[in-house]
């Protein structure tokens, strides 16, 4: 059974990144495009500049990122980060613990989609950090490039026929990780929204004794320097935070 004794508000997600500075095939330095099925997720802005370049049912979009922006995107919709010049981003996770379990899928090529276990290998880290993880990073990120730019071409054409059929290889891929999701879910969102129905219920009552549980909490980043999809990643590996990576 899992348990998120202390999570951050909502049971969200925390990590910065560092947008990655390595071109890519269409010129561009950043990360590696993909999508999450069940979480949105935000960027706050802290330094730099650059973009996050998205895919949706609305098309194509290229929305600048600089000190104090906002940016967010729910599930299904593709998104790149772009670096412009020491871009930092803090990301916030909807239901957190999922995207470490799998959630997110790169937008690799329909050839590799098509096979998990050719997805994984591609998909997978050999270590968590130095030369050899880098170098697969950048691999990951390239190959996550090339299947990207033929489905943003679609859609700047008006055809959104490939970007609809890489939601549906994505969604095959994950399919069988759902009840291990659904254990997260229930442990982290869905628990805090439930604590917050039984304090409104004890105060409706004039019972605040839920009061006396109250405390304060602390952390500070576990990993600095790892390789995440868009950029050198600092996380916190804490229950209800951000869980180490599940899916290797």
């Amino acid at each position: 059974m899992v348990s998120l004794p202390h999570p951050l508000p909502g049971a969200v997600g925390l990590s910065h990144l560092d947008a990655y500075p390595w071109e890519a095939a269409d010129g561009v330095c950043g990360g590696s495009p993909h999508l999450h099925l069940v979480c949105t997720e935000a960027y706050v802005v802290t330094g730099g500049e650059g973009a996050v370049q998205t895919l949706s049912p609305d098309g194509y979009r290229d929305i600048p990122l600089r000190a104090g922006s906002v940016a967010w995107f729910a599930p299904g919709t593709v998104h790149r980060m772009v670096q412009g010049g020491d871009l930092r981003v803090t990301v916030l996770m909807q239901n957190s613990g999922l995207p470490e379990a799998g959630d997110a899928v790169f937008t690799f090529p329909p050839d590799v989609l098509a096979d998990p276990e050719r997805y994984a290998a591609r998909a997978a880290l050999p270590a968590r950090s130095g030369p050899e993880a880098e170098a697969a990073a950048r691999r990951r990120r390239d190959l996550a490039v090339e299947g990207y730019l033929p489905l943003r071409e679609a859609l700047l054409a008006g055809d959104n026929g490939p970007y609809l059929a890489f939601q549906r290889a994505a969604a095959r891929l994950v399919r069988h990780r759902v009840p291990r999701w659904r254990e997260l879910w229930r442990a982290g969102a869905l628990a805090a929204a439930q604590r917050t129905g039984a304090q409104l219920d004890a105060l409706e009552a004039g019972d605040p004794a839920y009061l006396a549980e109250s405390r304060a909490f602390d952390a500070g980043p576990s990993r600095r320097g790892g390789f995440g999809m868009c950029g050198l990643r600092e996380e916190y590996e804490l229950p209800g935070t951000t869980l180490a990576h599940q899916d290797e």
